[in-house]
């Protein structure tokens, strides 16, 4: 008996966007207009690369950025939880799909001592160039219509369960750990005995609320939290069962 636990990572481990809070180094906290009007929908990496390169023309070294990002506050709970996780790996394999990057996941999970707890990443590769800049590449590339052109969290899951599935494992029961848009493929690939917890009053939550009204709902059960230790009392139940 063993449980997957998918977790994202922005507004769901921590109670931000990692993305977003880079900007608090930028010069007076904010990004040119310019810059930031240059998203375009379904391209989030390469505008992050364009802030990116931003933020190293203006001086904004790793240290300072590393700084910055270890102060994102965890969701309420997620530190009580992530302990419970660790402490129960026998049962839980847990891995993080996120749209964030490889060096900011890193740097939050570390400073707080969580690396242990997952078993795999699976977010946009970053690193630091030769000249300091922080470089972000797309995870993959794929062909679902519904998702950003960089992550389909769907694809990643499944190759992921296939992976496990030739090493001979095989879950029990996936829980889904989610908040946003891009958290609603991989719970639509969920099978009737799989578990959606969509954070309260998020944009996941709200997705499959409208696909119930529409009478097209999701296969797997749902199950709304707004705390951490929501997700906890619902892993306890399980251990019991």
């Amino acid at each position: 008996m063993k449980f997957l636990l998918v977790f994202d990572f922005d507004h769901t481990i921590i109670d931000e966007n990692s993305d977003t809070w880079i900007v608090k180094c930028a010069p007076d906290r904010k990004l040119p207009n310019g810059l930031r009007n240059s998203y375009q929908p379904g391209h989030w990496t390469e505008y992050m690369g364009r802030v990116f390169v931003y933020l190293g023309d203006n001086g904004v070294k790793e240290d300072e950025m590393k700084r910055t990002m270890t102060t994102i506050p965890f969701t309420v709970g997620m530190i009580d939880l992530l302990g419970f996780i660790g402490k129960n790996k026998e049962l839980f394999d847990c891995i993080i799909v996120s749209d964030s990057n490889t060096v900011f996941i890193d740097w939050i999970l570390k400073a707080a001592d969580f690396h242990d707890v997952f078993d795999e990443v699976f977010t946009n590769p970053a690193t630091f160039s030769s000249s300091g800049y922080l470089t972000v590449q797309n995870f993959h590339t794929h062909h679902c219509a519904k998702c950003p052109k960089n992550l389909c969290k769907r694809k990643v899951l499944k190759e992921f369960l296939d992976k496990q599935l030739e090493r001979g494992i095989s879950y029990t029961q996936i829980v889904y750990i989610g908040d946003g848009g891009n958290d609603l493929c991989p719970v639509m690939f969920l099978k009737k005995n799989d578990i959606a917890m969509p954070r309260q009053g998020y944009t996941l939550e709200k997705r499959i609320s409208q696909l119930a009204q529409d009478l097209r709902p999701v296969q797997c059960s749902v199950l709304v939290w707004s705390s951490a230790s929501d997700i906890m009392s619902y892993l306890k139940l399980l251990l019991k069962e």
